[in-house]
């Protein structure tokens, strides 16, 4: 075969994404040998503050209090606490109705869930000093287990994690194809990327809500210090830059509200995405540069955990859009100038577009097969749903590859999600 320019191109795409992304094969062939990481029964029940970042949020306040209420968990040892951003519906009167402590931020000052949560946490420690042992994090549409806190504490009572996470499900799965695709992304990554982490005595990642911070951790930042589009990404790559370790409770199971239309969806996911680019400047450098250092961050998860961090940053999408976009320019500047690119430059085109878009279409076509087989129990969805859910996924998938450019080039600010579906735990197991 002639080694021309754009052959190389192709196969310095191919190299990188094998290099990227084969450890995430391996994590599930880990998953199945061994399901999950050793389970540890705590010796103590520790103290804990939730806190609830809200914005106008009085359609599903409710239903997540009651879950936090209804926990098997001393009662003592568990507060609530919900952080109202300026809202302007009842929200706070709510909250304060179902027994939670409110305190109200005022209009004015940075925008944005982290600010949000800086404010509140300072709150509570300066009204509540050295009372809690660690702050669970909740956006107001989730709902949890009756068991999340305890198996949380379960594992936070090991004493070396800074952080947990737990198992993240869809409270409105079969909304729509929209919802189907964040809810199998999500299954996804607690089952075969957090959950395989564990296994291996890696650090896990942070997403989005529904984790445990140490309290060591919100002191020695005075509140909460990460305020990119993406903080809890942001998070998780500082942990693993500082050899701080997360971890992950596969019992501790929460639900979440997810987007419905695609105009929304692709909201979240600009901002999300440009939140990653924002992270991947920031502290590209640094993780690369971990990775070259003789002496590893000093825990054991560290070399790996940087590594695994670096991947998770990686612009997959990105370098998808570049592949595709330079592959049909070269077509078609060999279509019109066949004397400049031959025949057989063109032919190798072509295949590399139908290769890239296929390749990609059958991985997540897999992924949805995997996780709808193994998560089927935790899955609340019609069947006729279920399938076609397996073709519909990739295409979620693949709509990353535009969001990916449209981020590149696009200002984003940080907006709300607005929440709307209000659901008990009955609700979602009668599904």
């Amino acid at each position: 075969m002639e080694i021309t320019p754009i052959f190389v191109f192709n196969m310095l795409i191919l190299v990188f994404f094998v290099v990227a992304f084969f450890y995430q094969i391996v994590y599930i062939f880990v998953v199945f040998r061994h399901k999950h990481a050793p389970y540890h029964v705590a010796k103590t029940f520790h103290t804990y503050a939730v806190v609830i970042c809200a914005h106008n949020e009085g359609v599903v306040i409710g239903e997540l209090i009651e879950s936090v209420k209804e926990q098997d968990y001393p009662k003592d040892k568990l507060d609530v606490f919900v952080f109202c951003d300026n809202c302007t519906d009842d929200t706070a009167e709510l909250a304060r109705a179902a027994g939670a402590i409110v305190y109200e931020r005022p209009a004015g000052g940075q925008i944005g869930k982290s600010w949000v949560m800086d404010y509140g946490l300072n709150c509570v420690m300066r009204d509540y000093p050295g009372r809690y042992e660690g702050f669970f994090v909740f956006d107001a549409d989730n709902v949890l287990t009756p068991n999340y806190v305890r198996e949380m504490n379960n594992v936070f009572d090991e004493g070396k994690y800074d952080a947990v996470t737990g198992y993240r499900n869809s409270k409105n799965f079969d909304s729509s194809w929209i919802s189907r695709g964040y809810g199998t992304w999500f299954l996804r990554e607690a089952k075969y990327l957090n959950n395989a982490r564990m296994i291996l005595g890696t650090s896990c990642a942070i997403s989005g809500t529904g984790y445990l911070m140490s309290a060591k951790v919100i002191e020695a930042m005075h509140g909460w210090d990460f305020h990119l589009l993406t903080e809890d990404i942001q998070f998780s790559t500082f942990a693993a830059l500082n050899g701080m370790c997360i971890g992950y409770a596969q019992k501790a199971v929460f639900f979440d509200e997810q987007p419905v239309t695609f105009a929304a969806s692709w909201r979240q996911r600009l901002r999300v995405t440009q939140g990653l680019y924002h992270v991947r400047v920031k502290y590209g450098h640094n993780l690369v540069h971990e990775l070259r250092l003789k002496n590893a961050p000093k825990r054991a998860n560290g070399r790996f955990a940087v590594y695994d961090m670096l991947m998770t940053l990686a612009p997959a999408m990105i370098l998808t859009l570049i592949s595709v976009t330079v592959n049909a320019l070269y077509l078609l500047i060999g279509l019109f100038f066949p004397a400049i690119i031959s025949a057989s430059e063109q032919q190798l085109c072509v295949g590399a577009l139908l290769m890239t878009i296929l390749s990609f279409y059958v991985v997540f076509f897999l992924l949805a097969i995997l996780v709808e087989i193994t998560e089927r129990k935790s899955i609340h969805c019609r069947k006729i749903h279920l399938f076609t859910n397996l073709f519909t996924f990739p295409l979620f998938m693949l709509s990353y590859v535009p969001i990916a450019l449209a981020a590149a080039v696009q200002k984003v600010s940080w907006v709300p999600t607005k929440h709307t579906i209000s659901k008990s735990l009955d609700d979602i197991n009668k599904e």
